[in-house]
């Protein structure tokens, strides 16, 4: 028998939180909701709770959010994150949390409809004994093991399931550029093993069930470098989410590629304009979320349906959408948020222009204050997986520059990039400058890039 003490509070009512926190409730839970804007810290609202549940957006806000729940938590709480967040913010949230508050990654397959049904699928990973019966009334309960596993195990799968739709999206234009209809195209695709897919771009749900910007999301903190088929996919989205298309159902895609727009905004699609970002010298920590915090319960009026929580700052997620057009801002999960005063890369058709990347960490402190090698490291890694999320490799690196403020560190500077940037080299500078954007940074890289479309 499961045992858990006290209530649940139930972190994020987007889309899918609201169904799922009402489906606890009809299985005679006491539930208090919690969502941005009410007032109420989450401190608070988590205060009485034997079980904290999150369903946010990404893992920037999941972190941002049980840091401020921390002081409300009681030690013998387990927290139960159900998002998307990939199996590194899966870590970072472990390392997060007390070791006398259990941690559980149940991220979930399925949309709205199957929330309020009790129709999911869960995927569960970590310390799943005690909450097992509660995760099985949101659905079917599959069980990975070692924390993390879920995360990991969701993004492999939707880098099949969302690059499938794309691929349906992209086959139906082609069709429809050589005189055959949709219909035909997907009658034929409806006796193959691709049928059942297929069938969900006959007609785009004008409800969103999984936001298209969501999808663009989970393929960005799926992103390897040999994942070809998921980033083409993932290119694809963003450039539908920078025209408009990010809160509507992935199977929008179908209507933007039809529109035979790569980067532009399609008939009928919103666009997303807010100021443009400049481009400070180096990153810094994003900023902290604005608004008040609100504990709610279920059952009171006022809990509808709003789009899926986000992190409430710019720079979250592969495409923010602040600039519609050809020009798309670049900002993958992987890396430590901006400030939100400029973008880590710009893509412009086939080149991308990667911003200064410094050492900072996830709270946007520096890292190893004055370490050229330690910082050298650092900056690779984030230059890699910015790389990685475009699908492209230092190998596709056409000019790097570095700032570096002391010149008689450049040797273990060198060393590191060598180990990076191996075979012909590309265009360079180096200079030495007298201070960076923070005390203790060494080293600043930017560097443009040129894409296989």
């Amino acid at each position: 028998m499961t045992i858990y003490p006290g209530e649940i509070a139930f972190l994020g009512q987007g889309r899918m939180g609201v169904p799922m926190a009402k489906r606890l409730v009809a299985a005679g839970h006491a539930v208090t909701t919690w969502r941005r804007g009410n007032g109420v810290p989450v401190a608070e609202a988590v205060a009485d709770a034997g079980v904290v549940i999150t369903m946010l957006r990404d893992g920037r806000a999941v972190l941002d959010v049980l840091k401020e729940a921390l002081p409300g938590l009681r030690p013998d709480a387990i927290v139960i994150d159900m998002s998307t967040i990939g199996p590194e913010a899966v870590a970072r949230v472990r390392a997060l949390l007390p070791d006398s508050v259990e941690f559980v990654d149940a991220p979930v397959l399925g949309s709205v409809g199957p929330a309020a049904d009790g129709t999911l699928t869960v995927l569960a990973s970590g310390p799943v004994d005690r909450c097992r019966d509660l995760l099985s009334v949101f659905g079917t309960v599959r069980e990975y093991g070692a924390l993390g596993t879920a995360a990991a195990l969701k993004l492999a799968v939707m880098s099949t399931i969302v690059p499938v739709q794309v691929l349906v999206a992209e086959s139906l234009a082609y069709g429809e550029a050589h005189g055959v209809s949709r219909a035909d195209v997907l009658d034929v695709l409806a006796g193959t093993p691709l049928g059942g897919m297929a069938e969900r771009l006959r007609a785009p749900a004008e409800e969103t069930r999984y936001a298209l910007g969501l999808a663009a999301k989970d393929l960005g903190l799926a992103a390897w470098q040999g994942a070809t088929l998921a980033t083409a996919a993932r290119l694809r989205l963003q450039d539908a989410e920078a025209a408009g298309y990010g809160d509507r159902d992935l199977t929008a895609i179908a209507h933007h590629v039809a529109a035979g727009n790569s980067g532009g905004a399609a008939a009928g699609a919103p666009r997303v304009d807010q100021p443009e970002q400049g481009t400070p010298a180096g990153n810094s920590a994003a900023s902290p979320e604005e608004g008040g915090l609100a504990g709610n319960r279920v059952d009171q009026p006022g809990q509808g349906a709003p789009r899926e929580e986000r992190a409430d700052r710019p720079g979250q997620g592969s495409v923010a959408g602040e600039r519609a057009g050809r020009v798309t801002p670049v900002n993958p999960p992987t890396v430590p948020a901006t400030n939100g005063m400029y973008s880590h890369a710009v893509r412009a058709g086939d080149t991308l222009y990667i911003s200064g990347q410094a050492a900072f960490d996830d709270n946007g402190q520096v890292v190893a204050p004055g370490d050229m090698r330690a910082q050298a490291e650092h900056v690779f890694r984030c230059l890699e997986r910015i790389l990685a999320d475009q699908g492209a490799s230092f190998a596709d690196v056409a000019f790097i520059r570095s700032y570096l403020t002391d010149m008689s560190q450049a040797r273990a500077y060198r060393d590191v990039r060598r180990r990076h940037i191996t075979g012909t080299p590309p265009a360079s500078t180096t200079v030495e400058v007298s201070r960076l954007f923070m005390p203790g940074l060494v080293l600043e890289v930017d560097a443009i890039v040129s894409l296989h479309r």
